[in-house]
Order: C-alpha cells, then structure tokens, then sequence
C-alpha cells in the first residue's frame, strides 16, 4: 500500500528562501510517487497559496542576497604590498559574479525555471488533486467561528486543508503530515499534534496521523536507507526485478537498470536472488541484457557476495558466449 502524505505550503516555500532543506528531498520524493509508493495529496488551498506566495517568497530571498555585499576597507599602510592587489581583485571578482548570480536567478525565476519549479510542477502533476468544495469551505468557516484548529483567527485556508484531508483521505489509512506551522502541533508534546486534531482524526478516520517539521525527517523515518533520489529509484526497479510477472517486464525493468553505472553490495546480492527465485528472470537469464546487468552486479564484488549465490548465478549464465564472426566467402 502506498504511504499516504501531506505536505503544507510552506514547506514547499522553503525551497525558495532560505532553509536546511535540500532539493535532492523533493526529487526523491518524485521517484517514489512516480513508482506509485507514496500517495500525494494536495489541496486546492495549498496550490494557491503555492502560487500566491512563490514570488513574494523569491523576492524576499534575492533582497537579502543583493544585500550581501563583500565591503572591504584598508588603512593607507597597506597599500604597496601585494597582498592588498589581490584582496582587491578578488573583491572585484565577487562583486561581479554576485551581480551575474543575481541577475541569472532573478531571469529563471520570472521564467518559472528554477530547478524547483520544475520538481514541483512534476510533484503537483503526480499528485491527488483535493478541490475545495463549497461544503468544504462551509465547514472550515464554521470551525473558525467555533475556534476550532487549525488555523489563526481570519485565516480560514489551515481549516479548508484540514478538512479537505479528511474528506479524502480513505478511512483505516494512516497520514504522514508535513508541516512547519505551529497551529497544528502540540504545546505538550514534543513533534505531537494538538490533542483537538489528533482525536478528531482517530475519531473519524480510525488511523494514525504523523507529524513531521521536514520533509527529511520524513525520509528518515520512512526510508532510512537511502539518502538519494537515484538510490530510491534503483531499489524500487530491483525490487521490481524480483517480482516481474513476464519476460517482457524483465527487459523493461532490466534496460531501466542498466542505465545505472554500479550497484551496492546489498543491491547485487537481490539482483542475484532475482535471477534465481524468479523464473521470469531465470529463464531468460542467458539473454545478452538480463546477462549483462548480472554480469555488471557481480563485477568487483566477487569477495563479498554470498559463495553459494554466486555460484549458482555464475552456473545459471554460463560462460561468455564467443563473438560472432562472419563466414569467409
């Protein structure tokens, strides 16, 4: 089952100011919901405060940035020495590369065509659309009048969120929830939800309901392993690999993994159990791709690959086969 996920507004914003957060969060995030390992969902109210607030976001970020500048003052006695001419060339050379990095970021970003812009239109593309309905938005405006989390007084987009995700959501299933907002978690308890939402959700929903501050406190508790979006697509097609169900899925899956340069330890060992446990890799294993990514798995790490594993590989494919030679005539 796909791991349900919700990520807040701001957490996409912070990809545009200044934040800890590294761009390689989103793009593995984008592998795992284009292998249909995580389920996205994405309110209406999120997409338009994402477009709201992406420029002024930028802005900000690119004041600051013009606003470092690299001042240098020197007393009389140091000018003659040759150290002083360099510190004053490098200055130069700082002043006119910040001015070419400000004026490049300031065109990519009126262009849309940062490098996160184009990660977070694939996440918006691959993500479960949540529209706000007129119920939707009928019932949020009732739990503000109530006072009711989440959300601030005159600030009703928290609640069409909140209860947009409850409508959508299917009940029994479990929400991950990616938030910098203080207005959903706990006073009391350290990374918790306020009691008022957490009950509201296990009362209704009748599943967990996770908080997290980052996107990569996400990762970590969910897929510690892996620390690249290159990694996570690679161990998701190995496992695909293990679970082919034709020979022309193993082609495909195989073709996708020999685009990869090298293999861990541990992926190699599962690419060698998949040639032996799976006859839809097995019997095809002397075809010159599936031979070639095994081959490619085992190479270098002879050593520390299990024995009996790699021998019964080695046996199952054989030798090399000799290369073809044209007849004389």
């Amino acid at each position: 089952m796909a791991v349900n996920l919700f990520i807040d507004t701001n957490i996409f914003l912070a990809f545009y100011h200044f934040s800890g957060e590294d761009l390689e969060e989103l793009k593995k995030l984008a592998v795992l919901l284009s292998k249909e390992q995580v389920r996205l969902f994405l309110p209406g109210q999120v997409a338009d405060e994402f477009r709201r607030n992406r420029d002024v976001k930028i802005a900000d970020a690119l004041k600051v940035l013009r606003d470092q500048k690299l001042s240098l003052r020197f007393p009389q006695v140091c000018k003659g020495y040759p150290e002083y001419s360099s510190l004053r060339k490098l200055q130069k050379d700082y002043e006119s590369g910040h001015a070419a990095l400000v004026g490049k970021v300031l065109a990519d970003a009126t262009a849309e065509g940062l490098k996160a812009d184009d990660i977070i239109r694939e996440l918006f593309s691959l993500a479960q659309p949540i529209p706000p309905t007129v119920e939707r938005i009928g019932r949020a405006r009732l739990r503000l009048e109530l006072g009711n989390p989440p959300g601030k007084r005159g600030s009703l987009g928290d609640a069409v969120n909140w209860e947009s995700l409850l409508d959508a959501v299917p009940q029994g299933e479990s929400l991950h929830f990616v938030t910098e907002d203080s207005d959903y978690a706990s006073p009391l308890v350290k990374g918790g939800f306020k009691t008022f939402l957490l009950q509201e959700w296990e009362d209704k929903q009748q599943s967990e309901l996770v908080l997290y501050q980052r996107l990569s406190a996400f990762f970590a508790a969910e897929y510690p392993q892996i620390s690249l979006a290159s990694e996570i697509e690679k161990d998701l097609l190995i496992q695909e690999l293990g679970t082919s169900f034709n020979f022309g899925h193993t082609h495909s899956v195989v073709a996708q993994l020999r685009e990869f340069p090298e293999f861990t330890v541990d992926q190699a060992k599962t690419i060698l159990a998949a040639a032996i446990n799976n006859t839809q890799v097995n019997w095809i294993a002397t075809d010159w791709d599936v031979r070639q990514l095994l081959t490619a798995a085992i190479m270098g790490k002879e050593g520390k690959l299990d024995a009996q594993l790699l021998e019964e590989v080695l046996k199952l494919i054989g030798p090399e086969p000799e290369p073809f030679e044209d007849l004389p005539f």
